[in-house]
C-alpha cells in the first residue's frame, strides 16, 4: 500500500475546506496510507518586496523540507509543471505505488514554493495555468488522487 504524504502550507479556515478534505482523506483510507500535515503559513509584510516576499517563502520551504525523507518521491504542485489528464494522472500514481517509496506531494503557501523545495521535487505538477488559493487546491488536489486510486482500480468515475 502506497504511503502517501500531503503537505499543505496554510490552515484550512473554512468548514466546507476542512468538511471536503476530511471526506477525501476518509475515501482515500481504502487504497493508501495516508497523512496530510498543515504547516504553518509565515505572515507577509504588509509592503511586500522582492525580497521579503523571498524570505517568507525560505522560511515556509525549510518548514517543508524538514518534513521530507531522503528517500521520498516528491511532487511538488506547480504552475509551471508538468500537466496530466485523470486517466494520465492515475498512470503516475500507480508507477509511483510500484517503487516503494513514500509520495509527498507539496502545496506551497500563497506566495509558492520556495527554490529549494522545487529543486528537492523529482517532479513538478500542475493542476492548470489558473492560481487556485492554496486551501482549495489541498481540496481539488486530494479529490484527484481519490480519483486516481479509483482509475487504476478500474472502479467508475465521473468524466
Amino acid at each position: 500500500m502506497l504511503n502517501v504524504l500531503v503537505i499543505g502550507v496554510g490552515r484550512l479556515r473554512e468548514a466546507w475546506e476542512r468538511e471536503a478534505c476530511a471526506e477525501y482523506v476518509k475515501r482515500l483510507r481504502r487504497f493508501c496510507a495516508l497523512e496530510v500535515r498543515e504547516l504553518d503559513d509565515q505572515p507577509e509584510p504588509d509592503r511586500p518586496s522582492e525580497a521579503l516576499n523571498r524570505k517568507v517563502m525560505e522560511r515556509e520551504g525549510r518548514d517543508i523540507l524538514a518534513c521530507i525523507r531522503p528517500t521520498d518521491r516528491v511532487v511538488a504542485l506547480c504552475i509551471d509543471g508538468k500537466s496530466y489528464d485523470s486517466v494520465q494522472f492515475a498512470g503516475k500514481v500507480a508507477a509511483w505505488s510500484m517503487d516503494g517509496r513514500r509520495l509527498v506531494l507539496v502545496i506551497g503557501g500563497s506566495l509558492g514554493l520556495a527554490k529549494a523545495v522545487t529543486d528537492r521535487a523529482d517532479e513538478k505538477l500542475s493542476f492548470s495555468k489558473f492560481t487556485f488559493p492554496h486551501q482549495l487546491m489541498r481540496v481539488i488536489l486530494l479529490e484527484q488522487v481519490y480519483r486516481a486510486f479509483k482509475i487504476g482500480a478500474g472502479e467508475r468515475y465521473h468524466k
